[in-house]
């Protein structure tokens, strides 16, 4: 049985060091220097009163109880409280600058984010699930993130209060301090082995997240065919799979976690334990009191949870480290013409003459898709593509607006090679409708003014009008308000051309790029859609992908395509009196999509041969 997606949907990301992927994202924390100021100065001050709890237990314990001094408990008492009030004060404040913080990066990073994959190739986006590149907007962003605020904060905190509570212990007794670091080669030998090891099991995590995204999303947008072929079964089957991959990877990490963490803390109980008997017998021995070993364990509990502290960050970090991968795979992913950023602009106005020189097109050394594709059109004329399927008609019309970039030869508008513009002015230039309409999750009016987000009233009444959709626009409850559901779900197939007619004729632009789209409609919406191509058509140069027969007889040129190649080119009535490829499909009866008549012809041919 075949399984969608049996492959991993998702893209591997180039193996990064940690250094290089904290250092990458420190560059976020300069604009609010300021705030990582703030919360390291609280955290401080908060650690601060705490070192003052030790030392005020040693004294109560020594002097108000074993001397009996009952006028100095109230005082000092309130001074306890005092201290513990400041520490939480301040502890408080630290929390509430962090998470402004913590918030202002995430927002920092995920416009980066976004904002590169805006301008990254269409080409990019072939290769990457959606659900995959979600999960690194939304989740691997917060990972990344967290490493190095919490990291800046509870780490500089950590080893401060390591290195202040160490001064203490040791100005306070050399000998019990010296005990308490017996297990630090342990601690840190501990540390350097999960750093070593626990990479490679995050970025399983990681990756099966993705995947388990990536199948949701796909099954989200595909519900209606799940449910057509009653594939629900099937479908539980996969996810709870991609689920279960998910569930194994977190399990691997949480699993060596549940040895580490737990050893970990045994270590800092074992200082804790050796510390106790040694300093019990030194009590015995009335070389210290009873206070100075309580106190003195008080700061020895100070040293080990910033220690402790430090093993989670650990793991936090490897986490970042696998999701931090992720995400500069698409912030470092080249852009769309990034060797030349500073083009010109088209040359206005924009009279419409296209020009292919010798153009050929690959997707790689092994995929050739166009063989030195040339062709004219002159402002205002109507070219034809038509061939069968994977003859490489979508793919010379997605060169234009430099979807892809051709491999060899050159593309000019008016004269001027589109190589040598940017990427803003060429789309401006032109409009693009497809055959399977794409609507945004919005209102009719949102998604006819994405045409031209300026225009009046006056004017996208005037296109919708002209792209026959008013009418029906108007019947709905909401008129032009009235939501069109995800992906357009709650219109017809029709209303949804209609409406992405009306938004590439608000555009208005000198250049139109038509993958004809009048299939599985009704007679009546045929009608009223091929009216609208004709006026959205008008005055401008148009390339369209023809399906039907019935667009190819008014092109100005026809191009009959076959293997990456134009095989035949002319107007309809040149290229029956040729008695070729097109003159033997316009003679096909009883069919009228041109596709399907090509691949007669091609199983004929093979009949014939076989013959």
């Amino acid at each position: 049985m075949h399984h969608f997606g049996h492959e991993d949907p998702t893209f591997v990301a180039k193996s990064r060091s940690t250094w290089e992927i904290l250092g990458r994202v420190a560059g976020y924390l300069r604009p609010y220097r300021w705030m990582a100021a703030g919360t390291i100065g609280c955290a401080l001050l908060s650690l601060a009163f705490s070192l003052a709890y030790p030392k005020l237990t040693q004294f109560v314990i020594d002097e108000v109880i074993g001397h009996k001094r009952a006028e100095l408990l109230t005082p000092i008492m309130l001074g306890l409280i005092g201290a513990f009030l400041l520490r939480d004060a301040f502890n408080g404040l630290r929390i509430w600058i962090n998470n402004t913080f913590e918030q202002n990066v995430v927002y920092d990073m995920r416009r980066d984010v976004y904002a590169r994959l805006q301008r990254l190739p269409v080409g990019y986006f072939d290769q990457r699930a959606s659900g995959d590149l979600m999960t690194r907007v939304l989740e691997d962003v917060n990972a990344m993130e967290r490493v190095l605020i919490d990291g800046t904060e509870q780490g500089s905190v950590a080893v401060l209060g390591v290195v202040a509570v160490t001064v203490i212990m040791c100005l306070t007794n050399p000998l019990l301090t010296a005990i308490a670091l017996i297990p630090l080669p342990i601690l840190s030998g501990g540390a350097l082995w999960y750093t070593l090891t626990a990479h490679r099991r995050y970025r399983r995590q990681r990756v099966a997240s993705s995947a388990m995204n990536a199948l949701l999303m796909d099954n989200l947008q595909g519900v209606r065919q799940i449910k057509a072929f009653g594939r629900e079964h099937h479908e539980d089957s996969r996810f709870a799979q991609r689920a279960d991959d998910l569930r194994t990877g977190t399990l691997g990490v949480m699993r060596v976690w549940a040895t580490y963490s737990p050893a970990m803390s045994f270590a800092g109980a074992l200082g804790l334990g050796l510390v106790l008997w040694v300093g019990g017998r030194q009590v015995l021995a009335d070389r210290m009191t009873v206070g100075q070993l309580v106190g003195f364990m008080f700061y020895l509990g100070l040293f080990y949870e910033p220690i402790s502290r430090l093993h989670g960050l650990n793991q936090m970090l490897q986490a970042a480290r696998a999701s931090g991968e992720r995400v500069f795979d698409i912030l470092d992913s080249p852009l769309e013409r990034a060797d030349a950023p500073q083009r010109g602009a088209l040359n206005h106005p924009v009279r419409g003459a296209v020009v292919y020189e010798n153009v050929s097109f690959a997707y790689n050394p092994e995929r050739v898709v166009l063989r030195n594709i040339s062709l004219r059109a002159e402002p205002g004329e109507m070219i034809a593509l038509a061939g069968p399927t994977g003859a490489g008609k979508s793919t010379v019309v997605n060169l234009l607006p430099a979807f892809y970039e051709a491999t060899s030869g050159r593309i000019t508008i008016d004269g001027q090679d589109i190589s040598g513009v940017s990427l803003e002015s060429l789309r401006q230039q032109i409009s693009v409708v497809s055959q399977e309409a794409f609507l945004f999750n919005g209102t009719i009016r949102e998604n006819i003014l994405y045409g031209r987000l300026e225009a009046t009233e006056e004017e996208l009444l005037a296109a919708s009008r002209a792209a026959n959709c008013h009418e029906f626009i108007m019947r709905l409850p909401n008129g032009y308000d009235s939501r069109v559901g995800e992906r357009g779900v709650k219109l017809s197939v029709g209303e949804k051309q209609r409406v992405s007619i009306a938004r590439a004729l608000l555009k208005n632009t000198p250049i139109l790029i038509l993958d004809e789209a009048t299939a599985s409609v009704d007679t009546a919406t045929e009608k009223l859609i091929q009216e609208a191509l004709e006026r959205l058509m008008a005055n401008r140069t148009s390339f369209v992908i023809a399906h039907r027969l019935s667009t190819i007889r008014k092109a100005d040129q026809i191009l009959v395509m076959q293997h990456g190649l134009i095989v035949e080119r002319g107007t309809h009535d040149q290229l029956v009196a040729l008695s070729g490829l097109y003159s033997r499909l316009a003679r096909i009866q009883g069919t009228t999509y041109i596709e399907e008549s090509f691949e007669k012809l091609d199983t004929a041919s093979s009949s014939a041969a076989c013959a």
